[in-house]
C-alpha cells in the first residue's frame, strides 16, 4: 500500500465527492508520538481494502488543509489523527494512541 500525499483543497474536495471509503492520516513530522502512530498503523495497513485510497497530510506544510479538514468533516483537530471517510462523511475519528487498523477495519461495511 502507498500513501497519497494530500496537498491541496481540490484533493480534499475530491475526497468529499468520492463514493465508498477513503482514509486521511494527519501527521506532524516534528512529533515523536505522531511518528510512532504512523509506524504502528503502517505495520498492519495490509488488513485494509487494497483499493481504499490512503491520504497522508503533512500538518507542518499544510496547516490550511488541516483546518479545512476539521471544518469540512466536523471534527476537532488532533495530531496525529486518522479519519475514515465514507461517501463524503467522516465515520471514524481516531487520534494519538487510539489510531488502530483493527478498529478501522471493524467499521467497514
Amino acid at each position: 500500500m502507498e500513501w497519497i500525499s494530500l496537498e491541496s483543497a481540490d484533493q480534499l474536495n475530491n475526497i468529499k465527492q468520492q463514493q465508498g471509503y477513503s482514509l486521511i492520516f494527519k501527521h506532524s513530522t516534528r512529533c515523536s508520538i505522531s511518528m510512532m502512530a504512523k509506524r504502528r498503523f503502517e505495520l498492519d495497513w495490509e488488513e485494509l481494502p487494497g483499493d481504499m485510497p490512503l491520504y497522508f497530510l503533512d500538518l507542518i506544510k499544510h496547516r490550511d488543509i488541516s483546518a479545512k479538514i476539521a471544518q469540512d468533516f466536523h471534527v476537532h483537530h488532533e495530531s496525529p489523527q486518522l479519519l475514515l471517510i465514507k461517501d463524503g462523511e467522516c465515520i471514524l475519528d481516531q487520534s494519538h494512541g487510539g489510531i488502530s487498523v483493527d478498529e478501522t477495519v471493524s467499521v467497514l461495511n
